[in-house]
């Protein structure tokens, strides 16, 4: 750099959200109770604060915001989204977190959520904050794969007893000559 040149410097600020779903395929969201989106739906997350990791800040603000205690070592992080303009107070970079818990784990509003409730996956609000939409789909992609690898491993655990590993992958025209 010259002595000409500016180097501009852009402020990032560091979120965390959580994704809570239910097996049955319902997402905890809140109504936002201020701007930016006041009265739109939103996954809980906030700022991560001074010495804390982003899945203990998605932890607490679960807690703060639906009264829902996860610990942060149950939450698994499905991805990070830090599209310019994703917020309109600045530069926003998140770290989205997803857990499941049972159908009916309670829940109750606070701190800057208005309400908070689950809705089906396939019948979310159409006002949706931020890009939590993009979150959402992410989420319920990866608690798809999970429900498929689960069935995977149990219908495995099953046929283990009866099946030896050879035949587990014998063909029927395999198993026929065997």
């Amino acid at each position: 750099m010259t002595d000409t040149e500016t180097e501009t410097f852009e402020t990032v600020r560091y979120t965390a959200d959580v994704v809570i779903l239910t097996p049955g395929g319902d997402a905890l969201l809140i109504e936002r109770d201020w701007p930016p989106f006041e009265g739109h739906w939103a996954c809980a997350g906030g700022h991560v604060d001074p010495g804390e990791t982003s899945r203990e800040a998605a932890a607490r603000e679960l807690a703060e915001e639906t009264g829902v205690h996860v610990a942060a070592g149950d939450l698994r992080q499905i991805g990070v989204w830090d599209q310019p303009g994703r917020d309109p107070r600045g530069r926003y970079v998140t770290v989205a977190y997803l857990a499941v818990v049972p159908a009916d784990t309670p829940i109750i509003a606070g701190d800057d959520a208005r309400t908070a409730r689950w809705w089906p996956l396939d019948n979310l609000p159409e006002r949706l904050a931020f890009d939590h939409a993009q979150i959402l789909s992410a989420a319920a992609r990866e608690a798809a794969k999970d429900a498929h690898d689960q069935s995977v491993n149990t219908t495995a655990h099953y046929l283990s007893p009866t099946l030896s590993a050879g035949q587990a992958h014998l063909t029927p025209e395999q198993e026929s000559t065997r």
